[in-house]
Order: structure tokens, then sequence, then C-alpha cells
């Protein structure tokens, strides 16, 4: 099976708190920011060359970026691709003699891991060069991103976008909370942070269902990080050991549920380093933050993970063509 070219390009855009705030954010910032798409184009498109993918994937990043629908990568469910079909291809009687190819260029906005289109939209360009492959990449270069033909098609993969999470909610919920119960934390965490807030009512079903997740993820964390530190200070006592252990405990998020214990720890480390060095252990531990308690701090944690976890994904360059089912779509095999 062949690889696609995979370029991301866009991520749903989470404002940061509910109420009379996130209405303010509804209002002030573009409904096409929060949308997530990523840009990519399959290596089996007839004639497609490294050069030529390239040039379509930085036309397909355009059109998006051009029409108000600018982002960071993170979440990339839904896609915009293309597919190109050669209709005619002329030898000219120039010198030296060029090829002229008229181009059909499709695009397509859709669902990749459900394989549902959303919307399509049809262009025919034609391109001249010394051969075909130079014929082709002139035809691709003459997209213009800023084109008004291109509203009504993305008008309509995002509005396809928006009932898809409306639709589809309670199946959204469910799958993150199966991936808590089998300790997928990070997972479902990113599952549910990758509603956008256009979407208001999943959205904030969604930020209810993630509460009890994110403390999961931090209890977890911080008894998986209060092993690993106990164990670094009992088996060496020194100044060196504390400071290894205090590294990993400065890290620990204090609504943890062991968190006392973390203090604890830290505390009979404190007192063996003065004993040892005469000297107090230069170590701090996190803090609780008051602003916490605010909707706009606990969102803002919420998404911090969802986007590490995000990162710690290998690079999508390069995916094999199973991860998408496109081929319905561009009737590529």
């Amino acid at each position: 099976m062949k690889n696609l070219k995979h370029i991301p390009i866009l991520i749903v855009f989470l404002t940061l708190c509910l109420g009379a705030f996130a209405q303010d954010n509804v209002n002030n910032t573009s409904e096409n920011g929060r949308i997530g798409l990523s840009a990519y184009v399959p290596q089996q498109v007839d004639k497609i060359t490294e050069g030529s993918a390239t040039m379509l994937v930085n036309k397909l990043n355009q059109i998006i970026t051009q029409h108000g629908f600018a982002g960071d990568a993170y979440f990339d469910r839904f896609i915009i691709t293309a597919n190109i079909v050669p209709l005619t291809k002329d030898i000219l009687a120039t010198a030296p003699p060029m090829i002229a190819q008229t181009l059909e260029i499709t695009l397509y906005i859709g669902d990749s891991e459900g394989g549902t289109l959303f919307a399509s939209k049809s262009i025919t360009l034609k391109g001249v060069g010394t051969n075909e492959t130079k014929a082709f990449i002139d035809a691709v270069k003459k997209i213009r991103p800023s084109d008004p033909q291109f509203d009504s098609f993305l008008e309509e993969g995002k509005s396809k976008i928006i009932n898809y999470y409306n639709t589809k909610c309670d199946a959204i919920l469910k799958q993150a909370q199966v991936l808590a119960t089998t300790n997928n934390l990070e997972e479902a965490l990113e599952l549910l942070m990758g509603v956008p807030d256009v979407c208001m009512d999943c959205y904030n079903k969604s930020l209810e269902a993630v509460a009890p997740i994110y403390q999961q993820l931090i209890d977890r964390d911080c008894q998986k990080k209060l092993s690993e530190a106990t164990h670094i200070w009992n088996a060496n006592q020194t100044v060196e050991a504390a400071n290894e252990a205090g590294r990993l405990l400065s890290t620990i998020e204090p609504r943890a549920a062991c968190y006392r214990d973390i203090k604890a720890l830290a505390n009979r480390i404190s007192k063996r380093v003065f004993e040892l060095d005469k000297r107090e252990w230069n170590f701090v531990l996190r803090e609780q933050q008051i602003g916490f308690q605010l909707q706009t701090e606990r969102i803002r944690a919420y998404r911090d993970i969802a986007i590490a976890y995000a990162r710690r994904r290998p690079p999508v360059t390069i995916i094999e063509h199973k991860d998408y089912i496109i081929k319905n779509w561009i009737n590529i095999h």
C-alpha cells in the first residue's frame, strides 16, 4: 500500500471559558478558526510527483488560510484533499515542443476516520511545460486560493463538521469513557478537547466529562512519580539523589490525590539534606493555583495535556493509506 503525504495545518481552536466569557469569544472570534482541517495529497493521485504533491498541498493550505480557517495543527480528523484527472494533452508546435494539459482538479472535505465525504468542488485548469510533469505543475500553480468560488465549498464543509459534533456527541462522550476506563486517559482527554466550541452544547458536555478524567490523569501521574522519587531517594540518600528526586516531585500537579504524600517525602528529604550538608535543600514544590478555580484556568490545563499528547504521536508527514478512509471519494485503490 502506498504512503500518503500529509501536512496538518489546522486544529480545533478552543475558547478558554464558558458563560458570558465564552459568548464574547463566539461573538468576536471567527467560527472558521475553531474548526479543524488537515491538508494532504494521496500519492495515488494520477501522475503526482514529489514536486507537484508539495505544490498542491501548499495550495490547499493557502485556500484554508485565506478563507479564514487558520489555526494550529494538533487535532486532524477532518481533512481537505484533492484528486486530479487529466482531461486532454496536446503537443504544441513550438521550439522546443511544449505540452499543454487540461486538468480537472476536485477538492474534498470530509471525515478521514469515518470515511464520510462532506463537500466537493471541481475546477478545470490548463498548464503548459516542456514535459508532462512541468505542465502538470504549471496547471496546479494556477489555482487561486482566494477565489470566491471556494467560499460555498468551505462553508458546506464547516457546516457538516459542526453537524457531525451535534449529532455524534453522545458517541464521542461514550468513546471517551471507554478510553478512560482502559487507562487511555490522554487519548480520552484529547478526544473531548477536540470538540469545537461553536458546537456549544456538545462542547459544554465534553468539558463536564473532561474534569474527572483529568483528575484520574494527575492522580496516576502523582503515584508514578512519587514511586520513582521514593526509589531514587531510598537507593542513595545523597544531595545528588535529593536533587534528582526533587526534579520529579516539582513536576507533580498539586491537585493530585497523593500530593500530601509528595509533601511528606519532600520534608523527609529536606531534613536529611540538612543533616548531611548543613544547608537548606534548594527545592520548591508546585503550589496550588487559586486561579484554577476559574473555568479559564481549568480549560487551559485540560487543553495543554491534550496538545502535549498530540505532540508525542509519531510524525505524520508520511501515513499509511489504511489510516485514512477516503478511497471512495477520489476512486483510488
